[in-house]
């Protein structure tokens, strides 16, 4: 379905433009019939470019564009007259997109400000005209300069979603009540795993007019690091949250036992996220009575900041902003 897709990886064939050949041409007038050289230089091809636009969500747009192509530049031609330059082949990305080599997995740059533009391959120079090459023992050059070759290449568009706060759980965990509870964001909610497919992200209103930027990653499951499922596409999008919101249900069999296995997820994923801050909700916690509750207390990890929330009853959410904003501005 249309509206289902969330498109965070493209490979698409590049090119360049060749560089326009420069003249040899060689004026004749009545007046002067070995007048000289007179050729003009090539134009430059154009490059390949991406800009950033804070309009795009996904690369959705790119999802049938097998090869991009930028203009060659024209050729240089009597009285010195130049080539004209070859058109630039602009592709707008997302914020947060990378460019990377798709058989290497090299890191080539990225997109991270609304305009920013990033020339991914340059176009060949043109070549220079033959009046370049005329000296006082050669005073008529038969020849010009080529057009310099333009650059041809496979290259990896990737994805990787801006927000302020990444929430991490498996599938089911009220993720997506969360975010629509907090947010404008409206994700597909229903009670089976996995019915979020795609990052969906949020803007949560806060004191004074202020806000953050929330995104519902799609469950993790255990061996998402190894690929199993769709953990590497999900996966990539967390690299980019300032705070990690970890989210377990009341109900599992093992709140240490399923942190214990998200945490172990993203650290052999990256171990640099270790190194983000990090909150966790117990969600669903209006199922439990207040004697539950408070034995439930007794049964959390102890080296992370814990909120007891329910996005159906709204416990505790204005808490959890507080500790988010918190979070992220300390």
């Amino acid at each position: 379905m249309a509206n289902e897709n969330f498109i965070d990886y493209v490979k698409i064939f590049f090119r360049s433009g060749k560089g326009g050949a420069g003249s040899a041409h060689l004026q004749r007038t009545a007046q002067d019939p070995k007048a000289g050289p007179d050729g003009g230089d090539g134009g430059k091809g154009g490059d390949v470019i991406l800009k950033g636009n804070r309009n795009l969500w996904t690369l959705l747009h790119l999802r049938y564009t097998k090869h991009i192509f930028a203009e060659d530049g024209g050729k240089g031609s009597a009285n010195q007259r130049f080539g004209k330059n070859g058109k630039d082949a602009v592709v707008e990305v997302p914020l947060g997109t990378i460019v990377k080599d798709p058989e290497t997995g090299e890191f080539l740059g990225e997109i991270m400000e609304n305009g920013q533009e990033l020339v991914i391959l340059k176009g060949g120079r043109g070549g220079l005209g033959n009046v370049h090459f005329k000296s006082a023992t050669h005073q008529t050059p038969r020849f010009a300069q080529p057009g310099e070759e333009g650059v041809e290449t496979w290259l990896a568009l990737e994805l990787k979603v801006l927000a302020d706060v990444g929430l991490v759980g498996f599938p089911n965990a009220g993720k997506s009540t969360l975010i629509s509870v907090l947010s404008n964001a409206k994700p597909k909610i229903a009670d089976y795993p996995f019915t979020t497919l795609r990052p969906n992200l949020g803007m949560v209103a806060y004191r004074d007019h202020q806000s953050f930027v929330i995104a519902d990653i799609p469950g993790i499951i255990e061996g998402a690091s190894e690929g199993k499922g769709l953990g590497l596409r999900f996966l990539r999008h967390i690299e980019r949250n300032a705070l990690l919101l970890f989210m377990i249900p009341c109900n599992t069999e093992s709140i240490k036992k399923e942190y214990k296995i998200l945490l172990n997820e993203l650290k052999a994923y990256n171990p640099e996220l270790m190194d983000k801050k990090r909150l966790l909700a117990i969600t669903k916690c209006d199922l439990l009575t207040e004697k539950e509750l408070k034995a439930l207390q007794k049964k959390v990890p102890e080296n992370v900041p814990i909120l007891f929330i329910s996005s159906i009853s709204y416990q505790n959410l204005q808490h959890l902003k507080d500790e988010i904003w918190k979070l992220l501005n300390t």
